[in-house]
């Protein structure tokens, strides 16, 4: 049984529980791990792909930007520009690597954050950039990417805006 101090660090806890789980849709993401490493930009390949410091090239989880290669994609510019002014090259970020660390190209497959703590890979998917595209067992936060589909479609954010993709 827990005494009055147990008990209050348990309120406590389950009251910054409750806290947390109203702010789901946040773009900065409060229930990420604090494993986080810090790497800088060092190249973009696209929307969803690009390089940072000592890991490579690095692919976002759970998300899926239209294509600016080979058969360029409606609103694939916009999605790799978007990316591109968010993190220039040098910028600061941290990540948080899936369960499942490389996909069969040698990817790294990341959770991205920006220096301030917006969650990237949530954000483009906000903005209308994205669309979420789940892959097991890296599915962590793909309830969140599907309601800020449903709401960026919603809104006509992005590339559901009227006459973006026609």
């Amino acid at each position: 049984m827990l005494g009055p101090p147990g008990l209050r660090q348990l309120t406590l806890a389950l009251a910054l529980a409750a806290a947390l789980g109203g702010c789901a849709d946040s773009a900065t993401d409060a229930t990420a791990p604090d494993h986080r490493i810090f790497a800088r930009v060092t190249r973009h390949t696209d929307g969803d792909t690009l390089w940072l410091s000592g890991i490579g090239k690095v692919r976002l989880i759970g998300i899926d930007t239209p294509e600016v290669f080979g058969q360029a994609e409606c609103y694939g510019r916009q999605a790799s520009g978007f990316v591109g002014r968010l993190l220039p090259i040098g910028a600061r970020v941290s990540y948080s690597l899936g369960v499942e660390r490389r996909d069969r190209y040698g990817r790294a497959l990341a959770y991205l954050y920006t220096d301030d703590g917006r969650f990237v890979n949530l954000l483009l998917v906000k903005r209308g950039y994205a669309h979420p595209l789940t892959i097991p067992p890296n599915d962590r936060f793909a309830a969140r990417f599907v309601r800020a589909a449903r709401r960026a479609r919603a809104r006509g954010s992005g590339l559901w805006a009227r006459g973006a993709c026609v």
